[in-house]
């Protein structure tokens, strides 16, 4: 970490009684043989807490929204994009506990990642101070990205296989390369085709993330010869 946990705490607006809960969020998959000590299981309890909050702002701010319109707001709203955006504009990463790699799978992975980590510790903060805490950092940070009325975005692969459906192409196929690294922290190589029109090869620490990368390269690939 390049910075002290209390100034986090500060950032944060909570002065955590266990700051251990603080640290293992903190704490990326990859730097630790067990993965029951990283900010795994902070980051699954985490992306609860948010959906819970998140519905609850949604319901009350817009008492005129159908079902349909409010969960359009959801998925924008707690989606990796903007959960990366919340934890850039805190400057999150400047106290995670990641594992350094190369600059090319940095830059693929990162919003996964800074994604991850600010579920994790809004789970922290639930376990340490109760959902009222947890939903007012929520409220603070996400407030004026209600007001932006975010869409949810269109996740790769699903406009990969648009893009081939509309050519009369069949579904484009997925194979994986490779599987390289440690349990605890495995890369995966997928790579993507859609047939006579080319492959890309992408790479993440799960198979659905490598997947994502893969059709995020074919597809910009082919709409620079469309």
């Amino acid at each position: 970490m390049t910075s002290s946990t209390e100034q986090l705490q500060d950032i944060l607006g909570h002065s955590f009684t266990d700051e251990a809960l603080l640290v293992q969020a903190l704490r990326h998959a990859s730097t630790t043989d067990q993965r029951t000590h990283s900010n795994e299981r902070l980051e699954f309890l985490g992306d609860r807490v948010l959906g819970l909050s998140m519905a609850e702002m949604l319901y009350a701010q817009f008492p005129d929204e159908e079902e349909g319109e409010l969960a359009r707001r959801f998925a924008g709203l707690t989606s990796r994009d903007t959960l990366a955006r919340v934890a850039d504009g805190i400057g999150l990463m400047d106290y995670a506990h990641t594992q350094a790699v190369d600059a090319e799978t940095s830059a693929r992975s990162h919003a996964s990642v800074v994604a991850d980590t600010m579920e994790a510790v809004l789970g922290a903060l639930y376990l340490d101070a109760g959902l009222d805490v947890a939903a007012a950092f929520i409220q603070g940070h996400w407030g004026e990205l209600v007001d932006e009325d975010i869409s949810p975005p269109k996740d790769a692969k699903t406009g990969l296989q648009e893009w081939a459906q509309a050519r009369a192409l069949g579904l484009p196929k997925y194979t994986i390369v490779s599987r390289e690294g440690p349990d605890h922290a495995p890369v995966f190589t997928i790579r993507a085709d859609v047939k006579n029109y080319g492959s890309k090869e992408g790479t993440g620490s799960s198979r659905r993330l490598a997947e994502q990368d893969a059709a995020t390269q074919l597809l910009a690939e082919l709409e620079k010869h469309l």
